[in-house]
């Protein structure tokens, strides 16, 4: 599955895109904990002190944020575009 990850977290992962193999019935915690083993420097960004997703982090499945649809537990299909945002703050 090809994951876009943007601002602070491309440098962690050496560019924009990055490929994540998951199990067929693969969730967002499992591309979460994946992409954390890969590259540890992404583990303080994208889980909480609890290894949970992060409640700072957004991560979008077909363009809409996993906290709306089944949070930790959305269902990641093969064609499903995925994008991660670090936070942001500023204004």
């Amino acid at each position: 599955m090809q994951v876009h990850v943007y601002a602070t977290l491309r440098p962690i992962v050496g560019g924009r895109d990055v490929e994540v193999s998951l199990p067929r019935d693969g969730t967002v915690m499992d591309l979460v904990r994946d992409m954390a083993k890969r590259w540890p420097a992404l583990a303080e960004h994208l889980l909480d002190e609890h290894g949970r997703l992060s409640r700072r982090v957004n991560v979008f499945v077909g363009g809409r944020n996993a906290r709306w649809l089944d949070g930790e537990a959305t269902r990641l299909d093969p064609g499903l575009r995925v994008d991660i945002f670090p936070p942001v703050a500023g204004g």
